[in-house]
């Protein structure tokens, strides 16, 4: 029969085993349908009279396959060889595998997650070469209510999809015309005093991971991924500074920072030779943080504010207390802002002596805070920072 959307549509489903309806436009090519109503366009090609899917409809259209159909037909007369059999899921953990040597550890455990959370379940079982756009988009517009995650969802799959192009796994990337589904907006909040003395309080009393996290974020202002790696081995008590190695920073540059004694004393309770927030029952990272940053909200009362507006806070912090911007930069390891360019290249000073000034006035800024929340509440405000326990999570 000759295929048309009409006819295809209207095929039936045979009362059992499987059934192929060919083309007599297009020699092998036809549309295989099985007793569920399922169909599938199949090409019969080769000197073994091989049979091949091309995709499920009406996930690619009839038009769609019977050009595919014809690319194959095209490709093996020219004696190009057929690409390779490979499913989602195992393309996927080769892709994970290999992305430890070249990236860092938190941004290949975010992609990490983002592939095996979003992408395997639905895609788990299916060829490569069957996925396309269409599928992909779906995935992503059901993340739409977090736009963030959407966007950072379609940045890993579309890493994944460009190195199996790279490795001739597929030959179209199903990502290659998607753009970003929502357009990425600056925040600029910044906490308030009284807001930031509640959460580096409440941080300071709960004997968590998590806390101890938030609490070093608010103390130094550096990045969570790079607070959540910390091991021993990056901390220098004597000389009271922590080294972070290129391999974990966002700029791909050792950062050298002080620190005070509000985080001395965190460091030493949760010291440890490895990592200083490990994942339980492995050697992972921590993990678990939405579930444990909507518990915080709940516990220190601030509500729609991030990690990173931390980061932001502490920014602001120093700016209103007089810290010069290039000794702020030094501290947050900017390298686009005052100090750049041939500057950046000829300028080495470290700059250690005025971050340790900037660091001191923040923490007897943070001080204070600690104090005036504690008369408002009636607690006392010398509560030492508490030993950590594991989260659950």
């Amino acid at each position: 029969m000759r295929l048309t959307e009409l006819t295809v549509r209207s095929l039936k489903s045979p009362e059992k085993g499987q059934k192929t309806y060919l083309d007599d436009t297009l020699r092998g090519f036809g549309v295989r349908v099985s007793p569920q109503g399922a169909k599938a366009f199949v090409l019969v090609h080769g000197r073994n009279r091989s049979r091949m899917t091309i995709g499920r409809y009406p996930v690619i259209s009839l038009s769609e396959a019977r050009i595919r159909a014809k690319e194959i037909l095209a490709e093996q007369t020219l004696g190009r060889s057929r690409l390779p059999t490979t499913l989602f899921s195992d393309a996927v953990e080769l892709y994970l595998a290999g992305l430890h040597p070249r990236n860092k550890p938190s941004s290949v455990q975010s992609t990490r997650r983002r592939l095996i959370r979003h992408f395997l379940p639905p895609l788990r079982r299916e060829r490569l070469e069957d996925i396309t756009a269409s599928q992909i988009s779906k995935i992503i517009d059901r993340l739409l209510d977090t736009p963030s995650e959407a966007n950072h969802a379609l940045v890993a799959v579309r890493g994944f999809f460009t190195w199996t192009e790279r490795r001739h796994l597929v030959t179209r990337n199903p990502c290659a015309l998607l753009q970003a589904p929502t357009r990425a907006v600056s925040r600029d909040r910044v906490l308030s005093d009284e807001e930031l003395g509640k959460v580096l309080s409440a941080a300071t009393l709960e004997e968590s991971m998590f806390g101890s996290i938030v609490a070093l974020l608010v103390l130094t202002g550096q990045r969570r991924g790079e607070i959540v790696a910390l091991s021993g081995k990056m901390i220098d008590m004597q000389g009271k500074t922590i080294t972070l190695p290129a391999s974990l920073t966002k700029n791909g540059r050792e950062h050298r920072f002080p620190f005070g004694r509000r985080t001395e004393e965190l460091l030493r309770r949760q010291f440890q030779d490895g990592i200083l927030f490990p994942a339980r029952g492995s050697n992972g990272f921590f993990s678990g943080w939405s579930k444990c940053k909507a518990r915080f909200d709940r516990k220190c009362g601030v509500q729609n504010w991030t990690l990173h507006d931390l980061r932001r806070t502490f920014a602001t912090q120093l700016a209103a207390l007089g810290a010069p911007i290039h000794v702020t930069e030094k501290l947050l390891n900017h390298v686009t802002g005052t100090i750049s360019g041939v500057a950046a290249i000829y300028n080495r000073h470290s700059y250690m002596d005025e971050m340790r000034q900037a660091v001191a006035a923040y923490d007897a800024h943070l001080a204070s805070l600690a104090s005036a929340l504690s008369q408002h509440l009636r607690i006392d405000a010398t509560v030492p920072f508490q030993k950590v326990s594991g989260d659950s999570t």
